[in-house]
């Protein structure tokens, strides 16, 4: 769902501006402010990582970004257009995969182009180079079971990357699997990140992590109703790789966001 795209150009790809999130919560009955007012800004083809205390409403964020959730203030603009709903120019990767145990990785990888009722050569071409962008080339015809954790989320990232969408959604992707395939994973993002150059908003709790991954790291406070208490720019060079976590910028940064987060 979208509305006319507004007057004035933008030259950013996402606008988030004034933006305030409630809900209401089943058990009491009561409106949580989870977020109360949230603005930045992402460049097209940039890397923008997102972080903060447990419960400042992170996810909550992202979700109304997807679309899945209202925003209750201020507004959220893609490409110059509000959003209000749902969209083909976003996709979501979240932190498990949810794949379709029937469907085997290429039916996975494809079941949101044929939702969208695209050719069966042009979805089963845009599949396979999307699995093999992964690095899932010989695993086409798996099931989820017979998949580690690492590539089921490859799976679920080759998914959404297939729709191509101008602005690429990761909640927490990496948070359920063991710390060496998620350093595995995180390399890897990289560089299929560096191969598409999808404009990519990231949650993580991890600080390590936003800062090895992002051009930039917006820091939250403290819910509930948090606000951006600083923006962060990354200058390590690119591309990355483990030698980075060793870079006198990485260490800085890293402790100089713990320092946020903690105070």
């Amino acid at each position: 769902m979208s509305t006319a795209p507004m007057s004035k150009p933008q030259s950013y790809k996402l606008v988030a501006e004034h933006v305030g999130i409630q809900y209401r919560v089943k058990r009491t009955g009561e409106n949580l402010q989870a977020v109360r007012d949230v603005s930045f800004q992402i460049k097209p083809e940039e890397f923008v990582c997102i972080v903060g205390p447990s419960g400042c409403g992170k996810s909550t964020f992202l979700n109304a970004v997807a679309g899945l959730m209202p925003h209750n203030r201020g507004q959220l603009v893609l490409d110059g257009t509000k959003i209000s709903g749902p969209g083909k120019d976003r996709a979501v990767v979240f932190q498990s995969p949810a794949l379709l145990p029937w469907r085997t990785v290429v039916g996975n990888v494809k079941y949101g182009l044929e939702l969208r009722g695209t050719d069966k050569q042009t979805m089963m071409d845009k599949s396979m180079e999307m699995i093999k962008l992964v690095g899932l080339s010989g695993h086409e015809h798996k099931y989820p079971n017979e998949l580690s954790g690492g590539m089921q989320q490859r799976v679920n990232l080759a998914r959404a990357l297939a729709s191509d969408p101008e602005l690429l959604l990761l909640d927490e992707p990496f948070s359920a699997l063991d710390a060496q395939t998620r350093e595995v994973m995180q390399n890897e993002l990289l560089r299929i990140w560096q191969e598409t150059r999808k404009t990519a908003m990231f949650i993580t709790h991890q600080i390590d992590e936003a800062v090895f991954l992002a051009d930039r790291v917006i820091v939250l406070s403290k819910g509930p109703g948090s606000v951006v208490s600083a923006d962060i720019e990354i200058n390590l060079p690119r591309p990355r790789n483990e030698a980075s976590k060793a870079d006198p910028e990485f260490l800085s940064k890293v402790a100089q966001i713990r320092q946020l987060i903690l105070h």
